[in-house]
C-alpha cells in the first residue's frame, strides 16, 4: 500500500519544485504511472479478501476499486484543467496542482484505513482541499456561498458521527474495522439506540447525498472548476457509500422506525431528482442532479444489506464515478468554447464537433444504463435485490429508470441537435487532449463489461 501512498504524497512537493515547462507533462505522466501501479490492488489472494494488512492500513475488495478510481482520476483532472489554468500566474498553477495532489493523498488514505476514528479524521481532511478548489478556482461569485454550504452541511452532519465513534471506542476499547466486522457486536437495544444509529449514518447520508440532504451538491458542482466537479462526482460522493458499507454491518439490528423512512426517502429521491433534471436549464446542474438520483439507488441498496444489493451498489458507484466525470468533462469542453452552460443558448453542436458528438452519445447511453454497460449490471442487481426485499419498489425504480433515459436523451438532443446559433459558427476546434480524457473515461467502462467481477466480487 505504501508504494502508492508515498509516491502520491511526493506529488505535493513536486508541484512546487518542478520546472515550469515540465510541470504539467511530468505530473500527468507520473500520476498515470501511479494509476497503472494501483491496478495491482485488484489481486486478493487471501480468503478473508483483506490484503496489505497492518494495524492502520488495509485494502480489501470494497476499498480497492475505489482507490484505483481515485488514482485513475488524478491524471485526468490535471489534463482537464490545463485550459482553465492557461492564463493563471505560475504560483497559482503550482498551488492548484498541490491542492489536487493533497486531495488525492487524503482520499487514498481514507479508503485504505482500517481504524474508524482514523477514517473519520481523513474523511474530514478531504473537505479542506475540495473547499480550496471550489472557492479559489470556481467561475462565479456564488462559489463562496457554495463553499459555505458544502462546509457546513458536511461539518454539522459529521459531529454526531464523532460522538458515536468515541462511544464505540469507550465500549469496546478499539475501533478496528476488521475486528468489529468479524465480531459484529451490534447495537444495544435501548431507548436511545435509534438516535445512535442515526448519528453513525447521518454524515455518510449527507455525503452520498440522500434526497433532502442534497442541497449543497448542485451548488458545489455548478460553481466548482472542472477538476472540482470531476472529483466531487467521481470520488467524494463515493466516500458516503463506502462509509455506509463499512459501518452498517456493525449496527445490527437496524431500527425499522428509522430505516424505512430513510429507504423511502432514497427511493422517492430517485423520481424527484430525475424529474428535476427534466426542467434544468443549466447543463452542470442537470448532471449534478442526475448524480443525486443514482446515489439514491446506491443508498437504498446499501441499507437493505443483501449480497446482491451490496454488489450492485459497488458496481454502480464505480460506473457512475467514471460516467459522471466524463459528462462533466464534456460540459466543460462546451463551456470553454461557448462561455455559457445554459442549454437553450447552445444548440446543434454536432455540426461543429461531430467527433465530440459521438462522445456525448456514448456517455449519455452509459448514463442511462444501456445494455451491455456496467451501469446496467449495477442497476439490475440493485433493482432485483429491492424487488426481493419488497415487490412494490419495482414501480419506483422502474419509473426512475424511465425518467433517467428521458433526461439523458433530452441532454443529448438539447446540446447536439437543432440549428446552430449564428454567434457560434466560428468555434475553436476540439483538442487531442480532450479526446484522450474521454477515451480514458470510457475505456475502463468498456473493459469492465468483459470482467465485472473485478469490482463485484466484494459480497456475492
Amino acid at each position: 500500500m505504501l508504494k502508492i501512498i508515498i509516491p502520491t504524497a511526493l506529488l505535493i512537493p513536486s508541484a512546487q519544485l518542478l520546472n515550469q515547462t515540465l510541470m504539467f507533462p511530468i505530473l500527468t505522466g507520473y500520476s498515470m504511472l501511479l494509476a497503472l501501479l494501483s491496478l495491482t490492488l485488484l489481486n486478493h489472494p487471501l480468503n478473508l479478501k483483506m490484503y496489505n494488512l497492518s494495524p492502520l492500513f488495509t485494502t480489501d475488495t470494497t476499498s480497492s476499486p475505489l482507490i484505483i478510481l481515485s488514482c485513475w482520476l488524478l491524471p485526468l483532472m490535471i489534463l482537464a484543467s490545463q485550459n482553465h489554468l492557461k492564463f493563471e500566474p505560475l504560483h497559482r498553477k503550482r498551488t492548484f496542482l498541490m491542492t489536487l495532489s493533497a486531495l488525492q493523498t487524503t482520499l487514498i488514505l481514507t479508503f485504505s484505513t482500517s481504524e474508524l476514528i482514523m477514517f473519520y479524521i481523513l474523511f474530514e481532511t478531504t473537505l479542506i482541499p475540495t473547499l480550496i478548489v471550489i472557492t479559489r478556482w470556481g467561475n462565479q461569485k456564488e462559489r463562496l456561498n457554495a463553499g459555505l454550504y458544502f462546509l457546513f452541511y458536511t461539518l454539522a452532519s459529521s459531529l454526531p458521527l464523532l460522538i458515536a465513534l468515541i462511544h464505540l471506542n469507550n465500549n469496546h476499547l478499539h475501533t478496528s474495522m476488521e475486528i468489529l466486522l468479524l465480531n459484529q457486536p451490534g447495537l444495544a437495544q435501548t431507548k436511545t439506540s435509534p438516535l445512535l444509529w442515526l448519528a453513525y449514518l447521518l454524515a455518510f447520508m449527507v455525503k452520498l447525498p440522500l434526497y433532502g440532504l442534497h442541497l449543497w451538491l448542485p451548488k458545489a458542482h455548478v460553481e466548482a472548476p472542472i477538476a472540482g466537479s470531476m472529483v466531487l462526482a467521481a470520488i467524494l460522493l463515493k466516500l458516503g457509500g463506502y462509509g455506509l458499507i463499512r459501518i452498517l454491518p456493525m449496527l445490527t439490528p437496524n431500527p425499522t422506525t428509522l430505516m424505512f423512512p430513510i429507504l423511502i426517502l432514497a427511493l422517492w429521491g430517485i423520481i424527484m431528482t430525475s424529474s428535476i433534471c427534466l426542467r434544468q436549464t443549466d447543463l452542470k446542474a442537470l448532471i449534478a442532479y442526475s448524480s443525486v438520483s443514482h446515489m439514491g439507488l446506491v443508498a437504498s441498496a446499501i441499507l437493505i444489506q443483501t449480497p446482491w444489493s451490496l454488489t450492485g451498489a459497488m458496481i454502480l458507484m464505480i460506473a457512475h464515478g467514471l460516467t459522471s466525470s466524463a459528462l462533466f468533462t464534456l460540459a466543460n469542453t462546451n463551456y470553454e468554447r461557448t462561455h455559457t452552460r445554459t442549454l437553450l443558448l447552445v444548440r446543434g453542436l454536432q455540426l461543429v464537433f461531430p467527433l465530440m458528438s459521438s462522445w456525448w452519445l456514448l456517455t449519455n447511453l452509459t448514463n442511462m444504463a444501456l445494455p451491455p454497460s456496467i451501469n446496467l449490471m449495477g442497476e439490475l442487481l440493485i433493482i432485483t435485490a429491492l424487488f426481493n426485499w419488497s415487490s412494490p419498489t419495482i414501480i419506483i425504480t422502474g419509473v426512475g429508470t424511465l425518467i433517467t433515459a428521458t433526461y439523458s436523451l433530452y441532454m443529448f438532443l438539447m446540446t447536439q441537435r437543432g440549428p446552430l446559433p449564428t454567434q457560434f459558427r466560428q468555434l475553436p476546434p476540439t483538442h487531442t487532449r480532450e479526446h484522450l480524457i474521454l477515451t480514458l473515461h470510457l475505456l475502463p467502462l468498456g473493459l469492465l463489461i468483459l470482467k465485472p467481477t473485478l469490482i463485484s466480487s466484494t459480497f456475492a
